[in-house]
């Protein structure tokens, strides 16, 4: 089955950024106003509007909340190989010692 022209239309819209939010803005002011495309009289059809405009919702928030934590693990993984090449660029030798087990003397 071929996806639609408006399912392609959302997808893309949905995909960057800030088209999404305008999209999951204006989807919940729809969901919540008193005016409909196909009112709630009919009973099929009055529902299946909104149940598509709230898999819209839910699909953009999903998809917010994925790439805010692959971007949050990317951030953590970045620092965490940050502080190992640092403790590996220090040198291990505590202060007075000569780095073979021997404390050097003080004068």
């Amino acid at each position: 089955m071929k996806p639609s022209l408006t399912h392609n239309v959302f997808k893309r819209l949905l995909g960057h950024p800030k088209y999404r939010w305008v999209i999951i803005l204006g989807a919940i002011a729809y969901l919540i106003s008193p005016i409909d495309i196909s009112p709630d009289v009919f009973p099929v059809l009055g529902w299946i509007d909104d149940g598509v405009l709230a898999t819209i919702v839910v699909t953009g928030l999903t998809q917010v909340l994925l790439e805010r934590r692959q971007a949050m693990k990317a951030e953590r993984l970045t620092k965490s190989a940050a502080g190992e090449a640092e403790q590996t660029e220090k040198p291990a030798v505590a202060e007075g010692s000569t780095g073979d087990g021997q404390r050097e003397e003080q004068v």
